[in-house]
């Protein structure tokens, strides 16, 4: 199966008619030569009207963490972004709702298979590190500080999310030693 057998492939799964129908398409993106996947939880609702990933706030803070420029964040063959559902969910009480729980293990494995060197899997918050690492059990900020145990395949980050400031504010350990690290590691991958 290639890229495009594979979209559509998506698309057509009755799990996703419901967005198919309404014209909204998986967003994602994969590339042969992809070296760097980024896992996410699921588009907001700005990306999947946009049809552009990580197209809002915190995008911005996710670039700024990997050193990467928009244009070589979004032009850049060596980058790939799979997150763990490629429809918006809609929204909750409290905010968006969580990625569908089968739908990474349906299509990630396929989407992967289309890139074979990949060399480093950026997993960016909860449900990607519960998904990827599932015999971790630390929380997210252990297992984020503790992201050398990971290394070389997976680097494990925080959400972006502006209302992950406190978090922020709380974990300063984050952006002095773990970002520098983080970029360090992507300017040598991606060029």
């Amino acid at each position: 199966m290639d890229a495009e057998q594979l979209r559509v492939a998506i698309e057509q799964d009755e799990d996703n008619l419901i967005y198919t129908k309404q014209g909204i398409h998986p967003l994602y993106t994969i590339h042969p030569e992809a070296k760097v996947v980024i896992i996410g939880q699921a588009p907001g609702k700005k990306a999947q009207a946009s049809q552009v990933v990580w197209h809002d706030q915190s995008g911005k803070r996710l670039r700024s963490w990997l050193g990467l420029s928009d244009e070589t964040f979004y032009q850049s063959h060596d980058l790939a972004i799979l997150p763990m559902d490629f429809y918006y969910p809609g929204k909750g009480k409290t905010g968006d709702l969580p990625p569908r729980k089968s739908f990474a293990a349906k299509w990630h494995p396929l989407c992967l298979k289309l890139m074979p060197d990949v060399q480093l899997i950026i997993l960016v918050g909860r449900y990607a590190q519960a998904y990827y690492l599932p015999h971790n059990k630390a929380n997210l900020t252990t297992t984020v500080q503790q992201f050398q145990t990971f290394l070389p395949q997976y680097f494990p980050l925080p959400h972006p999310s502006p209302l992950n400031g406190r978090w922020l504010k709380k974990n300063p350990w984050f952006e002095q030693t773990v970002v520098p690290q983080l970029k360090e590691i992507i300017a040598t991958l991606i060029n």
